[in-house]
């Protein structure tokens, strides 16, 4: 309490009682000019019906706390207007604390009073799960066979009202279009990492080569050799999934039994089937030792065309499906795995004509003294068959990395253009509804805070009444706001912004015509689309509540940095008949927003502050978009951490024959730094064309598929309809096309670098053992 005490009741209190005790906020008793003793009349004036007098005044413990913040009134009055008066009547809503024993007092008065009570929701357990049944539940409270519960247990007019319903629908509403854009990412990073445990069954599978060999030489059979490897595989398999589901399902709070299980099992199989699978392709029919594997005799088969040419066609129908549907309505599995499809695609092209110009390349490298050169080329053209799974991996990785990239840059930037529009500069200092003209020395004062580089001050006037096209024009005039600021540092502010940039000659004032009867200036205007349509060509005259001039549309622009309506007129301040600034737009880096408050506070407590930096944290406040963004964060750092587990899986499985190869070169006289230059640039051809591949393909992936990408509701907080930016669309983001692709060539030739060390060191008399078939 900060004064008296809280309101009680003497004796029994009915519907004739006329007096009683009551307590008010402090913030109440300052708008109301009320003070500890004071008498309230309640009633029409002259004929009060109950009397109240004021017994304390108090401040809120916990203002933001739930009883205080589900009625402002309690707190804080406003002010409403009497519907149906002219000129507006407008009149205190305020809200009295009585004691609870002097409730029926009210019953004697004519506010029909009604009991009430309110329910703070218990949402900490709450997920996504439970949203359908609590839907179903407030829907059954608010008009189903619950709301005949209450109905009974209080009163046959009691009813429910709450706004969880519509909660609960944006919520639904967000996940819904959130979804099919975050699959885009699960789908990419499933894929590429199905694809390096193809590859991890392919190194193990080319290791035990020789092994296999011999046991189908010896009457093995294609199911027990299978099922023998199937064996030893799931031995390390299933104990380290198993561990991963356990280890998945203590760390993630609220995990889903089921999808965790189906997912684990999955992982299961496609582990123990890889090494099997692999190995029984591989020795279907039986090989001839030393056989080779290249692309020079690998032949693709009819069963491979087809397969490819189906590929191709799921990749373009499902880039054409993204581009017309687009992932607001709910896209379905094929659209979401289309930048998949799309890498796909290109790896089997690249696949299919990478080795030509390899070759191309080797013949003029021939005819060089060197022999490092020609052999890298020839190597890298030779390379084996099964070179299409790395790349494959390499390019889907890159391409799943470059559309996280761009997904989070788009984000950013429409978060940023938000921000913008919202406070139309770094910093924003305005009145209530930018209607009231700022104290003097606020411009001064807000250009000494620290990090303030300009101040543009700027007049607005919203629900400005334009004048009609001709007589014939019955049409509603479009809400228009009027801003009237200096024509130089506007033009200067819009042009650093990018917010409808023009010339400051747009704004400039024509001397009156010798034939205007009025002998007035014309103000030279800029002009939204709508306004522009609506005046048309000509002068017309303005009747605003800043003065009466004449207008003629110099510049039409679709944003202004002073407001953030769609409709608006700019014109130059000065020559209005009341130019005093009602809102200053500052701009700089490290406004410091405390700083800015006290300064404008010590010249109105009524001012408001908006800075852009704060602006921009409201549209963050959802949890589900941040799991969103995290979501695509991971699939940048999981993209490319499969490529380059797949490089180092391809430089793995290769490098035993790397190793031989270079010690029987060195037997015929190649020195140690030409055997390190060999296997770098044998490895270099390849790297490079993953890492060119993989820029290639995600930028023409980016761009083929940012038509049908929205990605409002992921950047923004409230719903499209109420954040000033109506599309975001993908952008291809720099760093994250050229950091994943220069990573795997750095590490290729690392690697390369790395293996002809080891092998300089281990000597060609180990490499060349007797009976060694490498």
């Amino acid at each position: 309490m900060r004064e008296g005490r809280l309101p009680r009741t003497d004796g029994q209190v009915t519907s004739a009682t006329k007096e009683m005790e009551a307590a008010v906020t402090s913030e109440t008793a300052k708008a109301l000019g009320i003070r500890n003793g004071s008498v309230l009349h309640l009633g029409e004036p002259g004929v009060p019906v109950l009397t109240a007098r004021i017994t304390g005044i108090l401040d809120p413990r916990e203002p933001q706390g739930s009883y205080w913040s589900a009625d402002p009134r309690l707190r804080t009055p406003g002010l409403l207007v009497e519907p149906g008066t002219s000129p507006p009547a407008v009149y205190w809503n305020a809200a009295l604390l009585i004691a609870p024993e002097a409730a029926p007092a009210l019953l004697g008065t004519l506010g029909e009073p009604q009991p009430y009570w309110r329910f703070a929701p218990v949402t900490e357990h709450l997920t996504a799960q439970d949203v359908p049944a609590l839907t179903d539940r407030i829907a059954s409270l608010e008009g189903g066979p619950a709301l005949l519960g209450i109905k009974d247990a209080v009163d046959e007019n009691a009813s429910l009202t709450t706004d969880m319903d519509g909660i609960l629908a944006s919520y639904t509403t967000m996940r819904d279009a959130i979804t099919p854009v975050v699959a885009v990412a699960a789908v990419g990073i499933g894929t590429v990492a199905a694809v390096v445990v193809a590859m991890t069954g392919g190194l193990f599978a080319a290791r035990r080569r020789a092994e296999l060999a011999l046991l189908r030489s010896r009457g093995g059979s294609l199911r027990g050799i299978g099922g023998r490897l199937l064996a030893e595989t799931a031995v390390v398999a299933l104990p380290a999934v198993a561990s991963g589901l356990l280890l998945a399902v203590l760390v993630v709070d609220d995990a889903r039994g089921l999808p965790a299980v189906i997912g684990a099992a999955a992982v299961a199989v496609a582990a123990c089937a890889a090494l099997p699978v692999r190995a029984v392709v591989q020795h279907r029919r039986p090989r001839v030792p030393g056989e080779r594997d290249d692309v020079v005799l690998a032949e693709p088969s009819t069963r491979r065309t087809i397969a490819e040419l189906t590929l191709l066609v799921l990749a373009v129908g499902a880039v054409v499906a993204l581009r017309r549907r687009g992932t607001s309505d709910g896209a379905d599995h094929l659209v979401s795995a289309a930048p998949v499809l799309v890498g796909v695609i290109a790896a089997l092209v690249l696949v299919r004509l990478h080795p030509l110009p390899l070759r191309w390349a080797a013949r003029p490298a021939g005819r060089l003294r060197g022999a490092v050169g020609f052999l890298s080329l020839a190597r890298a053209g030779r390379s084996s068959a099964s070179g299409a799974l790395p790349l494959l991996a390499l390019l889907i990785a890159l391409t799943t990395a470059a559309f996280g990239g761009s997904v989070l840059a788009g984000v950013a930037d429409a978060r940023d253009r938000a921000a913008l529009l919202a406070t139309g500069a770094d910093a924003r200092v305005s009145g209530s509804g930018d209607a009231v003209a700022l104290p003097d020395g606020t411009e001064r004062a807000v250009r000494g805070v620290p990090g303030v580089r300009d101040v543009t001050a700027v007049r607005i006037e919203h629900a400005l009444d334009l004048p009609a096209r001709n007589q014939a024009d019955r049409s509603a005039p479009p809400a228009t706001s009027l801003v009237g600021a200096d024509p130089g540092a506007y033009a200067r502010l819009a042009g650093a912004l990018g917010l409808g940039a023009f010339p400051a000659d747009s704004l400039r004032t024509t001397p009156p015509a010798g034939d205007d009867p009025r002998g007035e200036p014309v103000l030279h205007a800029v002009a939204s689309p709508g306004v522009a349509e609506r005046l048309g060509k000509g002068r017309h005259r303005i009747v605003s509540m800043a003065g009466t001039f004449t207008v003629e549309i110099s510049a039409v622009r679709s944003r202004t940095p002073a407001v953030s309506s769609a409709e608006f007129l700019v014109v130059d301040g000065s020559r209005l008949t009341h130019r005093t600034p009602t809102a200053l737009l500052a701009t700089g880096s490290g406004i410091d927003g405390k700083q800015l408050r006290a300064a404008v506070n010590g010249m109105d407590d009524e001012l408001t502050v908006r800075l852009r930096s704060e602006a921009r944290a409201v549209f963050t406040d959802s949890p589900l978009q941040s799991g969103a963004e995290r979501i695509y964060a991971a699939a940048i750092a999981a993209g490319a951490g499969y490529a380059v587990l797949a490089l180092l899986l391809s430089l793995i499985q290769a490098a035993p024959e790397r190793a031989t190869l270079l010690a029987r070169l060195r037997t015929m006289g190649l020195t140690t730094r030409q055997g390190r230059q060999l296997l770098v640039l044998e490895a270099l051809p390849q790297a490079l064309l993953a890492a060119g591949g993989g820029v290639l393909v995600g930028w023409a992936t980016i761009r083929l598929l940012a038509p049908g990408v929205d990605l409002v509701r992921l950047a923004l907080a409230a719903a499209p309809g109420a954040a000033p930016v109506d599309s975001a669309s993908l952008r291809a983001d720099p760093w994250s096309l050229a950091v994943p692709a220069a990573a795997v060539v750095l590490l290729a030739g690392t690697v390369a670098a790395v293996q002809a060390w080891w092998a300089g060191r281990r000597g060609s008399i180990t490499e060349l053992r007797a009976g060694d078939t490498r």
